[in-house]
């Protein structure tokens, strides 16, 4: 693996200087495919088809267009149906990246530019180097080393490259409804050499409070929809209170699991009009076992109860990106026993067993492909913060990791 190290956090470095914001992720697909196809393994892309997608349940509903949108894939070892699997000698992986990023936010925030990667000793800082480009080097990584030695997988290796991980998880389920289940799944997201068996389901919305336009020198006679809103976060925040009382396990370790995020507003088009509208973009979590559907009704009823307080308002719920289950695996399950084991000779000390309190790609191969899945990655600091950085030697051991895995679970021969 040591021969392997420059390439590898090279292409780190390429991911990062490839911005790859929501509908701009194509960039970074193309670095994804030549590093794919640098193995040696043809690359092929699986689109996302809206269709497809709107008429699942599974999927998260969107209002943007995602024609042209494609994930990168490329299979190493046997695929035909007949010989892949525990037949061939060995079980079937999945690993799995995405591409995509959030926005930075204000550049000037940032102590270099957030799209430059800028190398500080042990840490890669820039937007995405976490979360999560140094995952989807490190499985490159992993398989370049094995590739250096002659060895083979037994069973089938798929390597996946997606998109909108961080708005709807649509990349990764376009992927299940395209593919086959494996044995396990490795999502290789920053845990800080942890292992992620649990993961909360998470809902955006909007809540959309309408007022009455009047002139700012009237403005006694208007009803200002920014200003409604405040009520109605307040209504929110005690809905968020009352779901982080008492938490189930894996999440009683948590002070506070069940995170409202009020991430975007949205009001008013004139300062010197009363706000006839406000639309607040809100994010909020639930646990595992808990139905979506569960907690939208919750949502409606607590905006419904706030708006009925505001004379003369109107607020309504909208829904539109995440709409996602929680997913929790066995811990005793046979993957997290091999990925154990292949960690504590990386690294030197057996993993961590974590829950968190945000959710990742993993609940779709879990939950709609029946494929054990769990997240394990480098450590990273700041990831949606600024000046997000990843730690080099940890890439490293995410790669070691992987291919120690690949070995012990895949089973490998001389090519």
């Amino acid at each position: 693996m040591a021969a392997e190290q420059p390439a590898t956090l090279q292409l780190v470095i390429d991911l990062v200087q490839a911005p790859t914001l929501l509908g701009d992720e194509r960039a970074g697909q193309e670095v994804m495919r030549k590093a794919f196809e640098d193995l040696g393994l043809q690359a092929r892309e699986i689109a996302l088809d809206p269709e497809a997608l709107r008429s699942h349940a599974g999927a998260s509903p969107f209002s943007w267009e995602v024609d042209g949108k494609y994930n990168v894939v490329v299979n190493w070892g046997p695929t035909d149906p007949a010989t892949r699997g525990q037949s061939a000698g060995g079980r079937s992986l999945i690993l799995n990246g995405h591409v995509d990023v959030v926005d930075p936010g204000p550049p000037d925030m940032w102590e270099s530019p957030p799209f430059v990667a800028r190398r500080d000793g042990d840490w890669l800082y820039g937007r995405g180097a976490g979360d999560m480009k140094a995952g989807l080097a490190a499985i490159v990584g992993a398989v370049r080393g094995l590739r250096r030695l002659d060895l083979e997988p037994l069973a089938s290796v798929e390597l996946q490259s997606v998109v909108e991980e961080e708005c709807t998880g649509n990349g990764a389920f376009q992927c299940v409804l395209a593919g086959r289940p494996a044995d396990a799944v490795i999502v290789t997201e920053p845990t800080s050499l942890t292992i992620q068996t649990s993961q909360v389901g998470v809902l955006w919305f909007q809540v959309v409070v309408r007022g009455r336009p009047a002139h700012a020198g009237d403005a006694p006679i208007g009803l200002n929809a920014i200003e409604a809103s405040f009520p109605v976060i307040s209504a929110l925040r005690a809905l968020e209170a009352e779901l982080n009382v008492a938490p189930p396990p894996p999440y009683d370790v948590y002070e506070h699991p069940i995170n409202l995020n009020i991430g975007m507003i949205r009001g008013g088009d004139w300062p010197s009009t009363v706000a006839a509208e406000s639309v607040l973009h809100c994010r909020l979590a639930l646990y595992p076992g808990t139905g979506v559907d569960e907690l939208k009704t919750r949502i409606e009823d607590t905006v419904a109860g706030a708006s009925a307080s505001l004379d003369g308002f109107t607020a309504r719920v909208a829904y539109d990106g995440f709409a996602c289950d929680g997913y929790s695996v066995d811990q005793d399950s046979p993957l997290i026993a091999a990925l154990s084991d292949a960690s504590g000779r990386a690294v030197g000390a057996r993993p961590a067993l974590i829950a968190s309190t945000a959710t990742t790609d993993a609940r779709s191969f879990g939950l709609y492909a029946g494929s054990p899945a769990v997240c394990f990655g480098p450590h990273a600091e700041s990831i949606h913060g600024v000046d997000e950085r990843v730690s080099l030697p940890s890439v490293l051991q995410t790669a070691q990791t992987l291919a120690l895995f690949i070995a012990d679970w895949c089973g490998v021969e001389r090519g």
